[in-house]
Protein backbone atom coordinates (compact mmCIF):
# COMPACT_ATOMS: atom_id res chain seq x y z
CA UNK A 1 0.00 0.00 0.00
CA UNK A 2 1.40 3.44 -0.97
CA UNK A 3 1.65 6.00 1.80
CA UNK A 4 2.50 9.67 1.30
CA UNK A 5 3.49 12.02 4.12
CA UNK A 6 2.75 15.72 3.86
CA UNK A 7 5.45 18.10 5.19
CA UNK A 8 4.28 19.98 8.22
CA UNK A 9 5.69 21.82 11.17
CA UNK A 10 3.67 19.57 13.46
CA UNK A 11 5.50 16.64 14.97
CA UNK A 12 2.94 14.18 13.63
CA UNK A 13 2.49 13.87 9.87
CA UNK A 14 -0.83 13.33 8.10
CA UNK A 15 -1.11 10.02 6.30
CA UNK A 16 -2.78 10.23 2.88
CA UNK A 17 -4.03 7.08 1.15
CA UNK A 18 -4.29 6.85 -2.60
CA UNK A 19 -7.92 6.62 -3.83
CA UNK A 20 -7.20 3.28 -5.52
CA UNK A 21 -5.94 1.80 -2.26
CA UNK A 22 -9.08 2.97 -0.44
CA UNK A 23 -11.27 1.24 -3.00
CA UNK A 24 -9.19 -1.94 -2.85
CA UNK A 25 -9.36 -2.06 0.92
CA UNK A 26 -13.12 -1.49 0.84
CA UNK A 27 -13.49 -4.26 -1.74
CA UNK A 28 -11.56 -6.75 0.39
CA UNK A 29 -13.68 -5.84 3.40
CA UNK A 30 -16.88 -6.38 1.41
CA UNK A 31 -15.68 -9.79 0.20
CA UNK A 32 -14.86 -10.83 3.75
CA UNK A 33 -18.32 -9.80 4.92
CA UNK A 34 -19.97 -11.68 2.03
CA UNK A 35 -17.93 -14.80 2.77
CA UNK A 36 -18.85 -14.57 6.45
CA UNK A 37 -22.54 -14.20 5.63
CA UNK A 38 -22.34 -17.14 3.21
CA UNK A 39 -20.64 -19.32 5.82
CA UNK A 40 -23.23 -18.38 8.43
CA UNK A 41 -26.07 -19.06 5.99
CA UNK A 42 -24.67 -22.50 5.19
CA UNK A 43 -24.27 -23.22 8.88
CA UNK A 44 -27.87 -22.32 9.70
CA UNK A 45 -29.02 -24.36 6.67
CA UNK A 46 -27.27 -27.43 8.07
CA UNK A 47 -28.65 -26.73 11.53
CA UNK A 48 -32.18 -26.56 10.08
CA UNK A 49 -31.72 -29.96 8.42
CA UNK A 50 -30.27 -31.36 11.65
CA UNK A 51 -33.21 -29.98 13.59
CA UNK A 52 -35.76 -31.77 11.37
CA UNK A 53 -33.59 -34.90 11.53
CA UNK A 54 -33.73 -34.93 15.33
CA UNK A 55 -37.52 -34.53 15.46
CA UNK A 56 -37.94 -37.23 12.81
CA UNK A 57 -35.76 -39.59 14.89
CA UNK A 58 -37.90 -38.85 17.94
CA UNK A 59 -41.01 -39.53 15.83
CA UNK A 60 -39.66 -42.92 14.77
CA UNK A 61 -38.78 -43.76 18.36
CA UNK A 62 -42.25 -42.72 19.55
CA UNK A 63 -43.89 -44.87 16.85
CA UNK A 64 -42.40 -47.97 18.51
CA UNK A 65 -44.41 -47.33 21.69
CA UNK A 66 -47.77 -48.99 22.37
CA UNK A 67 -50.76 -47.09 20.94
CA UNK A 68 -48.48 -44.69 19.07
CA UNK A 69 -47.37 -47.57 16.85
CA UNK A 70 -50.83 -47.37 15.27
CA UNK A 71 -50.12 -43.83 14.15
CA UNK A 72 -46.81 -44.76 12.53
CA UNK A 73 -43.53 -42.83 12.14
CA UNK A 74 -45.01 -40.30 9.75
CA UNK A 75 -47.93 -39.39 11.97
CA UNK A 76 -45.75 -39.25 15.09
CA UNK A 77 -43.20 -37.00 13.37
CA UNK A 78 -45.89 -34.57 12.27
CA UNK A 79 -47.46 -34.58 15.75
CA UNK A 80 -44.13 -33.75 17.41
CA UNK A 81 -43.45 -30.96 14.92
CA UNK A 82 -46.89 -29.44 15.47
CA UNK A 83 -46.44 -29.69 19.25
CA UNK A 84 -43.04 -27.97 19.04
CA UNK A 85 -44.49 -25.14 16.97
CA UNK A 86 -47.37 -24.76 19.43
CA UNK A 87 -45.20 -24.57 22.57
CA UNK A 88 -41.92 -23.14 21.28
CA UNK A 89 -42.87 -21.27 18.12
CA UNK A 90 -41.28 -21.53 14.70
CA UNK A 91 -37.43 -21.71 14.78
CA UNK A 92 -37.03 -18.77 12.41
CA UNK A 93 -33.19 -18.78 12.17
CA UNK A 94 -33.38 -22.36 10.81
CA UNK A 95 -36.02 -21.64 8.18
CA UNK A 96 -33.87 -22.32 5.09
CA UNK A 97 -32.83 -25.78 6.24
CA UNK A 98 -36.37 -26.63 7.30
CA UNK A 99 -37.76 -25.50 3.94
CA UNK A 100 -35.13 -27.62 2.17
CA UNK A 101 -36.52 -30.66 4.00
CA UNK A 102 -40.17 -29.80 3.38
CA UNK A 103 -39.61 -29.22 -0.35
CA UNK A 104 -36.47 -30.85 -1.79
CA UNK A 105 -36.42 -33.91 0.47
CA UNK A 106 -40.15 -34.29 -0.09
CA UNK A 107 -39.66 -34.57 -3.86
CA UNK A 108 -36.71 -36.94 -3.41
CA UNK A 109 -38.82 -39.19 -1.21
CA UNK A 110 -41.57 -39.31 -3.85
CA UNK A 111 -39.00 -40.36 -6.48
CA UNK A 112 -37.62 -43.12 -4.24
CA UNK A 113 -41.18 -44.18 -3.44
CA UNK A 114 -41.45 -45.27 -7.08
CA UNK A 115 -39.01 -48.11 -6.41
CA UNK A 116 -41.70 -49.77 -4.30
CA UNK A 117 -44.18 -49.83 -7.15
CA UNK A 118 -44.02 -53.10 -9.10
CA UNK A 119 -45.60 -52.19 -12.43
CA UNK A 120 -45.39 -55.79 -13.63
CA UNK A 121 -47.46 -56.99 -10.69
CA UNK A 122 -50.21 -54.47 -11.37
CA UNK A 123 -50.36 -54.94 -15.14
CA UNK A 124 -50.33 -58.73 -14.81
CA UNK A 125 -53.81 -58.67 -13.29
CA UNK A 126 -55.20 -56.86 -16.30
CA UNK A 127 -57.02 -53.58 -16.88
CA UNK A 128 -59.94 -54.64 -14.67
CA UNK A 129 -58.00 -53.86 -11.50
CA UNK A 130 -56.87 -50.50 -12.86
CA UNK A 131 -60.45 -49.68 -13.86
CA UNK A 132 -61.65 -50.44 -10.35
CA UNK A 133 -58.87 -48.27 -8.94
CA UNK A 134 -59.82 -45.41 -11.28
CA UNK A 135 -63.45 -45.64 -10.14
CA UNK A 136 -62.39 -45.54 -6.49
CA UNK A 137 -60.20 -42.47 -7.09
CA UNK A 138 -62.92 -40.62 -8.99
CA UNK A 139 -65.52 -41.51 -6.34
CA UNK A 140 -63.32 -40.41 -3.43
CA UNK A 141 -62.18 -37.13 -4.98
CA UNK A 142 -65.55 -36.00 -6.33
CA UNK A 143 -67.54 -36.97 -3.24
CA UNK A 144 -65.09 -35.43 -0.76
CA UNK A 145 -64.93 -32.16 -2.69
CA UNK A 146 -68.73 -32.10 -3.00
CA UNK A 147 -69.20 -32.74 0.72
CA UNK A 148 -66.58 -30.11 1.50
CA UNK A 149 -68.53 -27.50 -0.44
CA UNK A 150 -71.75 -28.41 1.38
CA UNK A 151 -69.99 -28.22 4.73
CA UNK A 152 -68.26 -24.95 3.71
CA UNK A 153 -64.90 -26.55 4.46
CA UNK A 154 -61.53 -25.08 3.54
CA UNK A 155 -61.24 -25.93 -0.20
CA UNK A 156 -57.44 -26.41 -0.30
CA UNK A 157 -57.31 -28.87 2.60
CA UNK A 158 -60.46 -30.62 1.38
CA UNK A 159 -58.93 -31.23 -2.06
CA UNK A 160 -55.71 -32.55 -0.53
CA UNK A 161 -57.64 -34.95 1.70
CA UNK A 162 -59.81 -36.02 -1.25
CA UNK A 163 -56.74 -36.93 -3.30
CA UNK A 164 -55.07 -38.63 -0.36
CA UNK A 165 -58.19 -40.70 0.30
CA UNK A 166 -58.52 -41.72 -3.32
CA UNK A 167 -54.90 -42.59 -4.14
CA UNK A 168 -52.25 -43.22 -1.51
CA UNK A 169 -52.56 -40.97 1.51
CA UNK A 170 -49.72 -38.67 2.52
CA UNK A 171 -47.57 -39.67 -0.48
CA UNK A 172 -50.29 -38.50 -2.88
CA UNK A 173 -50.76 -35.29 -0.89
CA UNK A 174 -47.03 -34.67 -1.09
CA UNK A 175 -47.03 -35.30 -4.84
CA UNK A 176 -49.89 -32.94 -5.70
CA UNK A 177 -48.98 -30.14 -3.28
CA UNK A 178 -46.40 -28.54 -5.65
CA UNK A 179 -48.90 -28.72 -8.52
CA UNK A 180 -51.70 -27.12 -6.49
CA UNK A 181 -49.23 -24.70 -4.88
CA UNK A 182 -50.78 -25.26 -1.51
CA UNK A 183 -49.33 -23.68 1.59
CA UNK A 184 -46.87 -25.80 3.57
CA UNK A 185 -49.21 -25.52 6.52
CA UNK A 186 -52.16 -26.92 4.55
CA UNK A 187 -50.02 -29.74 3.17
CA UNK A 188 -48.92 -30.68 6.68
CA UNK A 189 -52.49 -30.60 7.99
CA UNK A 190 -53.63 -32.83 5.13
CA UNK A 191 -50.80 -35.33 5.62
CA UNK A 192 -51.33 -35.46 9.36
CA UNK A 193 -55.09 -35.91 9.15
CA UNK A 194 -54.88 -38.60 6.46
CA UNK A 195 -52.40 -40.53 8.61
CA UNK A 196 -54.62 -40.24 11.69
CA UNK A 197 -57.96 -41.10 10.05
CA UNK A 198 -56.41 -43.85 7.94
CA UNK A 199 -54.94 -45.44 11.05
CA UNK A 200 -58.35 -45.41 12.77
CA UNK A 201 -59.92 -47.14 9.76
CA UNK A 202 -57.11 -49.71 9.53
CA UNK A 203 -57.49 -50.63 13.20
CA UNK A 204 -61.26 -50.87 12.67
CA UNK A 205 -60.73 -53.28 9.76
CA UNK A 206 -58.50 -55.43 11.92
CA UNK A 207 -61.11 -55.61 14.69
CA UNK A 208 -63.92 -56.44 12.24
CA UNK A 209 -62.01 -59.08 10.26
CA UNK A 210 -62.97 -62.12 12.40
CA UNK A 211 -66.65 -61.15 12.03
CA UNK A 212 -66.68 -60.76 8.25
CA UNK A 213 -67.71 -63.56 5.86
CA UNK A 214 -64.73 -62.95 3.58
CA UNK A 215 -61.83 -65.20 2.61
CA UNK A 216 -58.36 -63.97 3.45
CA UNK A 217 -57.66 -62.96 -0.16
CA UNK A 218 -60.99 -61.15 -0.54
CA UNK A 219 -60.46 -59.38 2.76
CA UNK A 220 -56.96 -58.32 1.69
CA UNK A 221 -58.21 -57.05 -1.68
CA UNK A 222 -60.97 -55.09 0.08
CA UNK A 223 -58.40 -53.50 2.39
CA UNK A 224 -56.16 -52.55 -0.52
CA UNK A 225 -58.88 -50.98 -2.64
CA UNK A 226 -60.42 -48.91 0.16
CA UNK A 227 -57.79 -47.91 2.74
CA UNK A 228 -55.71 -44.77 2.49
CA UNK A 229 -51.98 -45.64 2.59
CA UNK A 230 -49.79 -48.67 1.92
CA UNK A 231 -48.93 -48.77 5.62
CA UNK A 232 -52.63 -48.86 6.51
CA UNK A 233 -53.22 -51.72 4.07
CA UNK A 234 -50.31 -53.66 5.57
CA UNK A 235 -51.62 -53.01 9.08
CA UNK A 236 -55.11 -54.25 8.24
CA UNK A 237 -54.25 -57.15 5.92
CA UNK A 238 -51.22 -58.74 7.61
CA UNK A 239 -53.24 -60.41 10.43
CA UNK A 240 -55.19 -62.34 7.78
CA UNK A 241 -52.05 -64.01 6.40
CA UNK A 242 -49.47 -63.60 3.64
CA UNK A 243 -51.97 -64.25 0.82
CA UNK A 244 -54.27 -61.55 2.17
CA UNK A 245 -51.35 -59.14 2.48
CA UNK A 246 -50.22 -59.83 -1.10
CA UNK A 247 -53.76 -59.29 -2.40
CA UNK A 248 -54.07 -56.06 -0.42
CA UNK A 249 -50.79 -54.64 -1.65
CA UNK A 250 -51.63 -55.56 -5.24
CA UNK A 251 -54.96 -53.73 -5.04
CA UNK A 252 -53.29 -50.74 -3.37
CA UNK A 253 -50.50 -50.55 -5.94
CA UNK A 254 -53.07 -50.31 -8.72
CA UNK A 255 -54.18 -47.02 -7.16
CA UNK A 256 -50.59 -45.86 -6.65
CA UNK A 257 -49.88 -46.53 -10.33
CA UNK A 258 -52.54 -43.99 -11.27
CA UNK A 259 -50.82 -41.24 -9.25
CA UNK A 260 -48.77 -39.97 -12.19
CA UNK A 261 -51.60 -39.76 -14.78
CA UNK A 262 -53.78 -38.14 -12.14
CA UNK A 263 -51.09 -35.53 -11.44
CA UNK A 264 -50.72 -34.81 -15.14
CA UNK A 265 -54.48 -34.31 -15.48
CA UNK A 266 -54.41 -32.10 -12.41
CA UNK A 267 -51.56 -30.10 -13.92
CA UNK A 268 -53.56 -29.57 -17.12
CA UNK A 269 -56.68 -28.55 -15.16
CA UNK A 270 -54.67 -26.17 -12.98
CA UNK A 271 -53.02 -24.57 -15.98
CA UNK A 272 -56.32 -23.94 -17.76
CA UNK A 273 -58.27 -22.72 -14.75
CA UNK A 274 -55.55 -21.01 -12.75
CA UNK A 275 -54.02 -19.33 -15.78
CA UNK A 276 -57.19 -17.42 -16.51
CA UNK A 277 -57.28 -15.95 -13.01
CA UNK A 278 -53.56 -15.18 -12.93
CA UNK A 279 -52.27 -14.52 -16.46
CA UNK A 280 -48.72 -13.83 -15.29
CA UNK A 281 -48.48 -16.92 -13.08
CA UNK A 282 -46.13 -19.67 -14.24
CA UNK A 283 -46.99 -23.26 -13.46
CA UNK A 284 -43.92 -25.43 -13.06
CA UNK A 285 -43.99 -28.95 -14.41
CA UNK A 286 -43.52 -31.47 -11.56
CA UNK A 287 -40.28 -33.00 -12.88
CA UNK A 288 -39.99 -35.19 -9.82
CA UNK A 289 -42.93 -37.23 -11.17
CA UNK A 290 -40.74 -38.24 -14.11
CA UNK A 291 -38.25 -39.41 -11.50
CA UNK A 292 -41.07 -41.38 -9.89
CA UNK A 293 -41.82 -43.10 -13.22
CA UNK A 294 -38.13 -43.80 -13.88
CA UNK A 295 -37.73 -45.29 -10.40
CA UNK A 296 -40.81 -47.48 -10.96
CA UNK A 297 -39.40 -48.76 -14.27
CA UNK A 298 -36.02 -49.46 -12.66
CA UNK A 299 -37.61 -51.25 -9.72
CA UNK A 300 -39.90 -53.31 -11.96
CA UNK A 301 -37.70 -54.21 -14.94
CA UNK A 302 -34.04 -53.63 -14.00
CA UNK A 303 -33.69 -54.66 -10.38
CA UNK A 304 -33.87 -58.43 -10.13
CA UNK A 305 -33.61 -58.92 -13.91
CA UNK A 306 -30.39 -57.21 -14.94
CA UNK A 307 -29.14 -56.12 -11.55
CA UNK A 308 -29.36 -58.43 -8.59
CA UNK A 309 -30.30 -56.31 -5.60
CA UNK A 310 -30.45 -58.08 -2.22
CA UNK A 311 -33.70 -57.85 -0.32
CA UNK A 312 -31.85 -56.20 2.55
CA UNK A 313 -30.80 -53.34 0.24
CA UNK A 314 -34.36 -52.84 -1.04
CA UNK A 315 -35.67 -52.88 2.51
CA UNK A 316 -33.02 -50.32 3.44
CA UNK A 317 -34.09 -48.07 0.55
CA UNK A 318 -37.71 -48.38 1.64
CA UNK A 319 -36.74 -47.40 5.19
CA UNK A 320 -34.65 -44.48 3.92
CA UNK A 321 -37.56 -43.31 1.77
CA UNK A 322 -39.93 -43.40 4.74
CA UNK A 323 -37.43 -41.52 6.88
CA UNK A 324 -36.89 -38.81 4.26
CA UNK A 325 -40.65 -38.44 4.03
CA UNK A 326 -40.79 -38.15 7.83
CA UNK A 327 -38.19 -35.36 7.76
CA UNK A 328 -40.21 -33.60 5.07
CA UNK A 329 -43.35 -33.92 7.16
CA UNK A 330 -41.51 -32.42 10.15
CA UNK A 331 -40.68 -29.41 8.00
CA UNK A 332 -44.31 -29.13 6.98
CA UNK A 333 -45.61 -29.73 10.50
CA UNK A 334 -43.60 -26.82 11.87
CA UNK A 335 -45.77 -24.54 9.73
CA UNK A 336 -48.97 -25.71 11.43
CA UNK A 337 -50.65 -23.40 13.90
CA UNK A 338 -52.91 -25.24 16.36
CA UNK A 339 -55.39 -22.40 16.23
CA UNK A 340 -55.70 -22.66 12.47
CA UNK A 341 -55.71 -26.47 12.70
CA UNK A 342 -58.86 -26.35 14.79
CA UNK A 343 -60.51 -23.75 12.59
CA UNK A 344 -59.50 -25.13 9.18
CA UNK A 345 -59.25 -28.93 9.49
CA UNK A 346 -62.43 -30.02 11.27
CA UNK A 347 -64.86 -29.73 8.36
CA UNK A 348 -62.48 -31.20 5.73
CA UNK A 349 -61.84 -34.17 8.03
CA UNK A 350 -65.60 -34.71 8.43
CA UNK A 351 -66.00 -34.71 4.63
CA UNK A 352 -63.09 -37.15 4.23
CA UNK A 353 -64.38 -39.45 6.98
CA UNK A 354 -67.84 -39.67 5.40
CA UNK A 355 -66.25 -40.52 2.04
CA UNK A 356 -63.97 -43.12 3.63
CA UNK A 357 -66.90 -44.79 5.37
CA UNK A 358 -69.00 -44.92 2.21
CA UNK A 359 -66.02 -46.19 0.23
CA UNK A 360 -65.46 -48.96 2.77
CA UNK A 361 -69.11 -50.03 2.67
CA UNK A 362 -69.46 -49.98 -1.12
CA UNK A 363 -66.20 -51.84 -1.78
CA UNK A 364 -67.14 -54.38 0.90
CA UNK A 365 -70.46 -55.05 -0.84
CA UNK A 366 -68.56 -55.46 -4.09
CA UNK A 367 -66.22 -57.97 -2.41
CA UNK A 368 -69.21 -59.99 -1.26
CA UNK A 369 -70.69 -60.15 -4.78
Amino acid sequence: MTVRTKPTDDVSADVVLEPQECLRDSSHSGKRKTATRGHESFRTWLLGIGFTLCIALLGWAASALPVLDRLGPLGCSIALAVAYRHYKGYPEPLRKGIQFCSRTLLRLAIVLFGLRLDIQLVLHDGPGLLLQAAIVIAFAVLLTVSLGKRLKADPAITLLLAIGTGICGAAAIAAVAPILRTKDEDTAIGAGMIALVGTVFAVGYTLLRPLLPLTGIDYGAWSGISLHEIAHVALAAAPAGQDALAAGLLAKLSRVLLLVPFCLLLLLWKKRNGGAAQPDAKLEFPWFLLGFIAASVIGSYVFGTYIDVPASVMNGLATATSFLLSMAMVGLGLNVSMKQLRSKALRPVVAMSITSLLLAVLTYLNALA
